[in-house]
């Protein structure tokens, strides 16, 4: 296996991932292809702050993905460059769960973010995949919440 940033020629592929990893939460499009040219217009749009990391078998399939948001914060004096990073879509095909790959992904895209400076990385878990992400160092923050809209 070995994990790397996607690029364009993968849209296809992470459309399908996203499909599968939403199918039972989201009412679906028309079709995977729809929302792959759906998707190709928002990596062209977004790709200065979202970046995806695959995980590949020997052969060029893709079985895995983690996104990763890098988000400017307002500056402050001393520190005008500042950034947060969120962890997003983290999907591994059900066949390859349990490997490793999710964890690999998740350290992929958590270097990128500190490679870039992102002064702290996030993300937004299902209850079952808490406890890998504290194995990975996250942890739970009095200081960082959430309100929902309306």
């Amino acid at each position: 296996m070995r994990i790397s940033q996607a690029n364009a020629d993968d849209i296809a592929d992470l459309a399908w991932l996203l499909w599968l990893d939403t199918r039972n939460e989201e009412p679906a499009q028309r079709s995977v292809d729809a929302f792959a040219a759906e998707l190709a217009q928002w990596w062209s749009a977004h790709q200065d702050s979202h970046l995806a990391f695959v995980a590949r078998l020997l052969r060029p399939e893709i079985v895995g993905m983690a996104w990763v948001a890098l988000v400017p914060r307002v500056p402050r004096p001393g520190a005008t460059n500042r950034l947060s990073a969120d962890i997003q879509s983290v999907f591994v095909v059900p066949e390859h769960r349990g490997r490793g790959v999710g964890s690999a992904l998740v350290d992929a895209a958590s270097e990128h973010a500190a490679r870039f400076g992102a002064l702290r990385v996030t993300v937004h878990s299902g209850r079952k995949a808490v406890p890998v992400y504290e194995r990975l160092g996250f942890e739970s923050s009095r200081q960082l919440l959430q309100r929902s809209p309306g």
